[in-house]
């Protein structure tokens, strides 16, 4: 009897043994596990961004189709990753494969309705078929505010002032609807003034605005770094003519060269409200911007307005 329970009990302290065995290896199992999904990760993220950024290299050398190529590359390794679908866009647009085009231009704004560029691309796409935004209407999340507000923008951008107001009425009462609309009669007015101008010699006699001899104002104190002096002549400048993007980005920059960063940031992203076809300008206000965002350590909006910034300008 003693033997019989002396062999049940070497049993039960081999199996114990073996569970504690078992134990000891799990976690080592998941260790190994898990640090190989971070490897595959790694390799994964290293395979989309090396041919992301071989795509954007191609484009650049108009080499178009193997641009293409890449894109469509990156778009089978992250398929949710919508900047892939603008940059096909893009590319097709470049290509002038405007059909194929307009598909992922579509799908960029179904998934980032308050985008401009999105909406931009998309509309240079239909006008190269000599379309109009009503023949996509119904495929897009038109009932967007930001994404109205953006057409209207286009609109004005492409000089369209009766389309840009048929957008305009839709959209409920708010400072943008009232300056754009205000903007709008100002190009139509100086477009029958530039129809009526009167000359006695036959020379045209050109009167310029008082906001241009502000404006080189303070361009001559940016110059000198005069940055506390712009501070305050570029806010009440702002406050006279509240329409020119030019006056809040001086207005921005001051405040951002005064370490004012959170009111420059506010300030600026303003002036993209009244930014309509000035690339030059708009590429310094993305700068600032960025810059602003880095002292206040945001990092990933600096990285968001700098990858707006058009090269060539």
């Amino acid at each position: 009897m003693k033997n019989i329970f002396f062999c049940i009990g070497f049993i039960l302290m081999c199996i114990c043994t073996l569970q504690i065995a078992c134990a000891q290896e799990e976690p080592s199992k998941i260790i190994e596990e898990e640090e190989s999904a971070e490897v595959f990760l790694e390799e994964y993220t290293d395979e989309f961004q090396e041919k992301f950024f071989e795509a954007l290299k191609q484009k650049g050398i108009q080499n178009y189709d193997r641009s293409i190529n890449l894109f469509l590359e990156c778009k089978r390794l992250q398929p949710e990753n919508n900047v892939i679908n603008h940059e096909l866009a893009k590319a097709y647009l470049l290509d002038k494969k405007y059909i194929l085009g307009q598909q992922y231009a579509v799908e960029s704004i179904i998934s980032e309705p308050e985008n401009y560029w999105y909406l931009d691309t998309l509309f240079t796409l239909l006008e190269k078929q000599s379309s109009t935004m009503n023949e996509v209407k119904f495929t897009l999340p038109f009932d967007d505010v930001n994404l109205q507000k953006n057409l209207a923008l286009i609109y004005f951008r492409k000089k369209q002032y009766q389309s840009a107001i048929d957008i305009l009425k839709g959209i409920k009462k708010s400072t943008f609807k009232d300056n754009l609309l205000a903007r709008i009669d100002d190009a139509k007015n100086k477009n029958k003034q530039n129809t009526q101008v009167k000359s006695t010699s036959g020379f045209i006699v050109a009167s310029e605005p008082t906001s241009k001899g502000l404006e080189m104002n303070i361009k001559n104190q940016l110059k000198m770094e005069q940055y506390r002096i712009v501070e305050n002549t570029a806010r009440d400048a702002v406050e006279a003519y509240p329409l020119q993007p030019y006056f809040y980005y001086a207005y921005g920059l001051s405040l951002h060269k005064n370490n004012k960063n959170s009111q420059a940031i506010e300030v600026l992203e303003g002036a993209l409200d009244y930014l309509f076809d000035d690339i030059p300008l708009a590429n310094k206000i993305y700068q600032t911007l960025a810059d602003a965002c880095t002292k206040m350590s945001n990092f990933s909006k600096a990285n968001l307005y700098l990858s707006k910034i058009k090269p060539g300008f």
